[in-house]
């Protein structure tokens, strides 16, 4: 299991906090030997990970890169073909390169998309300083279509002051009609670093109300219900057997390898993560106890809708939950946290991860 960063963006979103460089020239040069090198080095641990036999570039924007770039990418893997090999690609980046760079991604093994598109609105994709407009990203959609990519994740945004309830069911409305395998939809918030702090800052921006963000997510659980999606993670949503694997992987605590600059990597106990510097970078990390190792496993089991064993929790920490109705036993026997309180999961996960804290004081 992979994941590959690509730090470089043609521009950035008022609402990313990740980290990004601006692409110019030919910085792609310092980034790739770093990534060879660093691919070289890593090779056995990377080779242990492939349990789980999945790739994911993203960034930044992956879709910058030459066809060139990316070949010279992969073949500093040790492993491959991959079972699921995902890339983020900004729908710009797909029309201006046209199929040839489409059909050169398939070439190269890509067989999954995530589309950048957020909005099917103009106003909101500029407020969000995207690269394309709503025409461009259909047609980027359709456009990996016609080269035969049959597995196409596409990004929403939803609670964006400017975002009415009428122009958010409108925007589920476009997505359901393109019918992608996968949906992910997130909540817009204010990252440390990002413009959109800024502008907040200068009152140049002001968040929408917490009732009207819990209306909008309570719409989109209902429109990709009716529309067939299942509802497996708290932003994550899919036609039945299109579930992210490489996401899915990480939400239960598989090792994988990260690499290039600013990339996390997770070997079951340790946590590492490189610095930020795209032609050459060190690592840092942390060894997690078994404290630390369960309260993970709670809180990203709990994100997903498959939930986690009831052994995991304190039988009065279980038993407290199960009665307030914060969570509810599965068919499976499992227990997670009810659809209709996904919304607040950020909550509910502090609250247990407090009561079965203070089991242990």
């Amino acid at each position: 299991m992979i994941y590959v960063h690509v730090p470089f963006c043609r521009s950035f979103c008022t609402y990313c906090g990740f980290y990004s460089e601006i692409a110019r020239g030919d910085c792609f040069e310092g980034f790739l030997s770093a990534i060879v090198a660093e691919a070289s080095a890593r090779k056995e641990e990377i080779l242990k990970t492939l349990d789980v036999n999945t790739l994911y570039i993203g960034g930044g924007t992956p879709s910058v890169l030459p066809l060139s770039a990316m070949q010279r990418l992969l073949e500093a893997l040790p492993q491959g073909p991959f079972s699921e090999f995902t890339m983020e690609a900004n729908p710009e980046d797909i029309v201006q390169k046209g199929k040839a760079y489409a059909m050169g991604l398939k070439e190269l093994g890509v067989n999954r998309i995530s589309l950048g598109m957020q909005s099917f609105d103009d106003g909101i994709l500029h407020l969000m300083n995207r690269r394309h407009d709503s025409a461009r990203a259909v047609e980027a959609f359709t456009l990996l279509r016609e080269c035969g990519f049959d597995n196409i994740s596409i990004d929403l945004i939803f609670g964006m002051d400017g975002l009415s309830d009428a122009l958010w069911e409108e925007t589920l409305e476009k997505a359901l009609a393109l019918r992608p395998e996968h949906i992910s939809a997130y909540q817009l918030s204010i990252e440390e670093g990002s413009a959109l702090e800024e502008l907040t800052a200068r009152g140049q921006y002001t968040e929408m109300a917490p009732e009207q963000c819990r209306r909008q997510y309570d719409m989109l659980c209902a429109a990709l219900s009716r529309g067939g999606y299942v509802h497996y993670e708290v932003s994550n949503f899919a036609l039945p057997g299109h579930e992210a694997q490489h996401n899915s992987a990480y939400w239960s605590r598989v090792p994988y390898v990260g690499l290039g600059p600013g990339a996390h990597s997770f070997d079951g106990a340790k946590r590492s993560w490189n610095s930020r510097n795209p032609s050459g970078y060190t690592a840092d990390y942390e060894i997690l106890d078994d404290s630390q190792a369960l309260e993970e496993s709670i809180m990203l089991g709990l994100r997903t809708a498959r939930g986690i064993e009831a052994s995991l929790l304190e039988e009065s920490t279980l038993q407290r939950a199960l009665d307030m109705g914060t969570l509810t036993v599965s068919g499976t026997g499992r227990v997670r946290i009810p659809e209709e309180r996904l919304f607040v999961s950020d909550d509910i996960i502090a609250d247990i991860l407090l009561a079965a804290e203070s089991k242990h004081l």
